[in-house]
């Protein structure tokens, strides 16, 4: 017991001193020029712009999250009541109602805390980032923005692990005996849903905000005013330089925090089932075996602490073509060494052999007694983290300009906007093949090994090295803001390209980190699955031909694509207001007859009336979708029982996979696709746009070029929101509705013994 306990809090310790310590070294950055360093402007007075454009970004962003959050915990206080009345309730029990109750508060508040510093942290890099770049060059730019992504990923990780210890020991006390702990680790399960909860708020509104504010943008400015990308007289720019904190910082922390909270959760919950006859139980073996998932992701933490230091201080960048493999280095290097550790954790936590409850069926029809060993949760995890490894690099293939298939869709440009279109969709199906067949045989290879704990294990393979993949995805935000505030604030054009490749390189570790997210989150909602299946002793196994599962399986399939539905209908209805905003102020004209356009001394762009806009569109927007993935489940267990549960969730989880993987490799690839064009990396002239021609070849090419740009520049705009807004939000869709039903089992079980409100009613009839 002692062992497990310390490794968790001291890893945990670790985590925060360390993210602590990054903090310190990126404070070192001064925002004025007392700060020390040289700010190579194309004049003088850009040197006052900074710490003003950093201060709007920063505000804008906390405006955002202090509302978001009021309205979070609004709904997360007004649930944790349904939770209490309703688990009470199912289990005849106050004291479990209360106690998954207050793990949920807990969760959310941990979540909500988590996409806090985030967000903030974020903020607080993305100028120093700029001045670093304008100052020394690659080394110190890159070490700004991967210090701060590393901030956010020791803090969360820590924390996470941190509290959820300190919640089991908690529940530990008033559930000391043995025998109890399956009661205690089903009370956990609300933490992971609280988690989930909070981040599909975060995913939802903060992506809805940033892409309403990207695409009208975008739309406005570059298509019909023809402005560069974060152009200062474009009124968007600020409000699409928050939604890149809101949506990529604070929701994306806020997802994974629910994909760590809910693997865990699961791989608790599963371990903590009794097998009738054996005493060969993970729980008989004591607490050090039952927490062996927890100390998976300990560990972690501190093995993405050292391979960032090797990254920041023994092999620093030192020039452009440096940044890319550092990165991929990290993930590498952290999952070749996390896999051994895993090994010996295994061996020195779990017994040499133990018994599960299984989900599979014997030759008598009864679910079969699983042996698991330390060998094979080795294998299970080790299999999630190399499948999770394949899908990202299968998602880099697909979405990098590096690469054939979105070098072909920049091709397709030459041919307009349709062509373009059409393209990117089937890109975007086509590379689900690979990454289907990868998590198929994760998920066979593990559970044949360990059952449904090994796809946990799987899953929690796949997240044992989450604070090196938040730390890449906090990169490249920071470097794209970073490079908006460079061009805001007219430093020389060589700060831009550089803020522009630390992002590039960011944006194509970051498809690499999609990848796992959505892989992880196939794993973990499967597991939660189980885990529900397991809860309510379903002894002959699930039949999905019983007429009530079959029917909310197709009803489950059909969820993610109105839950995409309501978000891309959002996005699109706030976009249009923006767009009607930012053309209003290029109409105005000064007292001179001038506009925003012709350069108006007079007239500033009203950024603070665009933050409005997205702030208010999106706070707005969220609410349908989340309701919809939250009541979905509770509707079906009231009214029609546990089968249709068991419906519900296998069709959302086969639905939700594709258009994921699909809807954010389309995205990833138009948004490439169009960086391919405007930085001219093509040997084809009329694939190599350029504002100001000058070459005999490329005067030639421009009319056809522009034509291309204009095509993925539109692309873009379309794709925006399936990157950003539904595809990754489509992770929580699969992940929520399972940990719903799983905290639910209880409730749903009492309900006419599993069948519901109609269905007893049905069978009332009947007899």
């Amino acid at each position: 017991m002692v062992l497990v306990d310390s490794l968790i809090i001291s890893s945990s310790l670790i985590g925060l001193v360390a993210a602590f310590y990054q903090f310190t070294v990126i404070q070192k950055i001064s925002l004025t020029p007392a700060g020390g360093l040289e700010q190579k402007l194309k004049d003088d007075a850009p040197e006052k712009l900074v710490p003003e454009i950093y201060e709007k970004i920063m505000n804008g962003a906390k405006q955002f999250l202090r509302v978001e959050y009021m309205i979070c915990t609004a709904f997360c206080i007004v649930f944790s009541v349904v939770i209490y009345l309703l688990v009470a309730w199912g289990t005849k029990s106050g004291t479990q109602g209360l106690l998954t109750a207050s793990a949920f508060l807990t969760g959310a508040f941990t979540s909500m805390l988590c996409g806090f510093l985030g967000m903030m942290i974020a903020t607080y890099s993305n100028a120093r980032t700029t001045l670093a770049c304008a100052n020394s060059g690659f080394t110190l730019g890159f070490n700004t923005a991967f210090r701060g992504g590393a901030v956010m990923g020791y803090a969360l990780c820590s924390l996470g692990v941190l509290v959820l210890w300190i919640l089991l020991t908690v529940f530990r006390k008033v559930y000391p005996h043995v025998e109890d702990w399956e009661i205690l680790f089903d009370c956990a399960a609300g933490y992971g849903l609280g988690g989930s909860t909070v981040a599909m708020f975060g995913r939802v509104g903060g992506g809805i905000y940033t892409k309403a504010a990207d695409v009208g943008a975008d739309l406005v400015g570059k298509v019909v005013a023809g402005l560069d990308e974060d152009d200062p007289n474009n009124p968007a720019t600020i409000a699409d330089n928050v939604g890149d904190n809101v949506g990529d910082i604070a929701g994306m922390g806020a997802d994974l925090f629910g994909s760590f909270a809910e693997s865990t959760c699961a791989a608790l919950v599963i371990a903590a089932a009794a097998v009738e006859g054996s005493k060969d139980t993970l729980f008989e073996a004591g607490w050090n075996a039952m927490l062996f998932p927890v100390s998976i992701s300990a560990a972690g933490v501190v093995i993405c602490i050292l391979c960032g230091i090797y990254a920041t201080n023994i092999r620093p960048v030192k020039e452009e073509k440096d940044i890319e493999w550092v990165l991929k280095l990290q993930l590498v290097l952290t999952a070749i060494i996390m896999l051994p550790v895993i090994y010996l954790l295994a061996l020195h936590l779990l017994p040499a052999e133990f018994r599960l409850e299984g989900v599979r069926l014997d030759e008598h029809g009864y679910p079969a007694k699983i042996h698991g060993s330390p060998f094979k949760c080795f294998i299970c995890a080790t299999m999630g983290c190399l499948g999770g490894m394949i899908i990202g690099l299968v998602t880099e293939y697909f979405t990098s300009h590096s690469y054939v298939p979105t070098r072909e869709l920049a091709s397709a440009c030459k041919f307009g906007t349709a062509v373009n279109i059409i393209q990117g969709l089937a890109l975007g199906y086509k590379s689900c093949i690979i990454p289907v067949f990868v998590l198929a045989s994760a998920i066979f290879v593990s559970f044949q090994l360990c059952d449904l704990y090994g796809i946990a294990l799987a899953a929690l393979g796949m997240l044992a090295t989450l604070a090196c993949g938040l730390t890449i995805d906090g990169f490249g935000p920071i470097s794209d803001n970073a490079g908006g505030i460079a061009e805001m604030a007219l430093f020389n054009p060589e700060v831009r390209r550089r803020t522009d490749a630390l992002d590039a390189a960011g944006n194509t570790t970051a498809a690499i980190g999609k990848g796992f997210a959505i892989g992880s989150a196939a794993l973990v909602s499967l597991a939660l699955y189980g885990a529900f299946v397991i809860r309510l002793r379903v002894k002959t196994g699930v039949n999905i031909l019983e007429p009530t599962t079959f029917s909310f399986l197709i009803i489950g399939c059909m969820i993610p694509y109105w839950f995409a539905a309501l978000t891309m209908k959002s996005v699109g209805k706030a976009a249009g207001e923006m767009v009607m905003e930012v053309k209003r102020q290029f109409s105005l004209k000064d007292s001179k007859g001038k506009t925003l356009l012709d350069g108006s001394t007079e007239l500033k762009p009203d950024s603070i009336r665009c933050i409005q806009i997205s702030t208010e569109a999106s706070l707005k927007e969220m609410v349908a979708p989340a309701c919809l993935v939250i009541l979905s489940p509770l509707l079906a267990g009231t009214f029609f029982g546990v089968q249709a549960v068991f419906g519900l969730l296998t069709g959302s989880l086969g639905s939700s996979v594709q258009l994921a993987i699909s809807m954010s490799n389309s995205g990833g690839a138009w948004d490439n696709c169009k960086k391919y064009i405007k930085n001219g990396f093509s040997d084809d002239p009329e694939l190599r746009y350029t504002k100001n021609p000058k070459t005999p070849e490329e005067i030639a090419a421009a009319p056809k070029a522009k034509e291309a740009h204009d095509a993925a520049v539109q692309g873009d705009t379309v794709g925006d929101p399936f990157k950003d807004t539904s595809g990754p939000a489509l992770n929580i869709v699969m992940k929520l509705q399972a940990i719903v039903s799983l905290v639910f089992a209880a409730y749903f079980h009492a309900i006419a013994d599993g069948k519901g409100l109609v269905g007893g009613f049905m069978t009332g009839l009947a007899d």
